[in-house]
């Protein structure tokens, strides 16, 4: 996982660190700089594996974009030298990658370069160093610790590695999961958009019987869905479905408990679309196949205001007590999400994301301190300490 991440000069993040833990929100007024954040990860991804152009790009669910709208604009301060190129880096304990890329903002190339680019172990010694040249030398366009991993056959600085090239950013979108509208990035367990839930969550629940930590998650999304009996899969020509519908082959299948049996059969078509994301966020964090590091945005869309923090309570469960590791980001609006969050435990954490006076974004993490347990004390809750402007994030307007 990833302990520490760090950006310059991209977009709003000017200069940038940030110390994650296991499950991470962040907060902050629309334009604040919260996807900027989870994008820039996505480049070092691609950095990670190897390349980063806009295929890549797009295949982690980062917006591309030419060099004049990925480099920071801002007017230099008084005795300050603007970094000419992006830089981003990782790291756990004494494992670390990063990079800094370049491209100029005139005729700018399909690919970014790679500028410099290093890669550490857990003993701090170096696998890649990678520094400027002129004339002669690798290929600019191609990474070199993609190149290096194939020569390794483990380790701690290869897990990194490896879980930071399969990082991607999902974005649900209802009309995908209803299966009504395709997905553009496909991938397994399930598209950046939604694309292939209904096979997800089969394989999901055939996972329970070899594994509890998959029935404890599909116990509770169930139990999440107060209206439904059972969900499932199922072939979309064998459900109640409006010949109309665009549909895939195949549907989620809900089981409404308080209809007569044999009428109370659901399409995803025609579920609300908390179920379709709570089902969604279930994929993420149990399916075998998901991503050890990953980001959604937006992760209250759709969701009622007691489902989302209900969702968020269980969604931290799920990754603090799973048999793997896998670390979450997550970008929210709906203040109920907030009281979801077990902050007491290290491994969640929560931070604001704001605009300072010079328009740069800020993070800051916002900690449990004593004041705050005595707000708790007369009834303050999270969310509304965060409505009220008492820990930052939220707009001025």
């Amino acid at each position: 996982m990833i302990e520490q991440f760090t950006v310059r000069t991209f977009k709003t993040l000017d200069d940038v660190t940030v110390d994650l833990g296991l499950v991470n929100v962040f907060i902050g007024a629309n334009g604040s700089g919260k996807s900027n954040l989870l994008e820039a990860v996505g480049i070092l991804s691609a950095a990670a594996d190897g390349k980063v152009d806009d295929q890549s790009l797009m295949a982690r669910g980062v917006r591309p974009g030419l060099p004049a709208l990925y480099k920071s604009a801002f007017p230099a301060q008084p005795g300050e030298r603007i970094p000419p190129h992006l830089f981003f880096g990782a790291r756990n304990g004494q494992v670390a990658y990063d990079v800094t890329l370049h491209n100029p903002l005139r005729e700018p190339a399909p690919a970014w370069r790679f500028k410099s680019e290093n890669w550490k172990d857990e003993n701090g010694n170096g696998l890649v160093a990678r520094v400027p040249t002129q004339g002669t030398g690798p290929n600019p366009e191609r990474g070199l610790a993609a190149l290096e991993a194939v020569k390794l056959a483990g380790g701690n600085a290869l897990d990194f590695l490896t879980s930071l090239q399969g990082y991607v950013i999902y974005s649900p979108a209802t009309a995908v999961l209803r299966g009504i509208a395709p997905e553009t990035q496909p991938r397994k367990p399930v598209g950046l958009s939604g694309g292939g839930l209904p096979q997800a969550i089969s394989e999901l629940t055939e996972q329970r019987f070899w594994d509890k930590h998959s029935e404890r998650i599909c116990a509770d999304v169930l139990g999440l869905i107060d209206w439904a009996k059972s969900f499932g899969r199922a072939p979309a020509k064998g459900l109640p479905l409006s010949p109309a519908a665009a549909a895939s082959k195949d549907v989620i299948r809900f089981h409404d408990r308080f209809m007569r049996e044999k009428r109370n059969v659901l399409s995803g078509y025609d579920a609300s679309e908390g179920a379709l994301h709570a089902l969604m966020l279930a994929v993420i964090a149990g399916h075998r196949a998901s991503p050890a590091l990953c980001a959604v945005d937006n992760a209250d869309q759709g969701l009622n205001p007691r489902l989302a923090r209900s969702l968020m309570e269980r969604l931290c469960e799920w990754f603090l007590n799973a048999n793997v590791k896998r670390q979450i980001l997550l970008t929210t609006h709906n203040p109920l999400v907030l009281d979801g969050l077990p902050l007491q435990d290290d491994r969640v954490r929560l931070f604001t994301v704001s605009r300072t006076d010079s328009g740069r974004t800020s993070v800051h993490r916002v900690f449990v301190d004593d004041a705050m347990l005595e707000k708790a004390r007369k009834g303050w809750s999270l969310s509304r300490l965060w409505v009220m402007g008492h820990f930052g994030g939220v707009p001025d307007v």
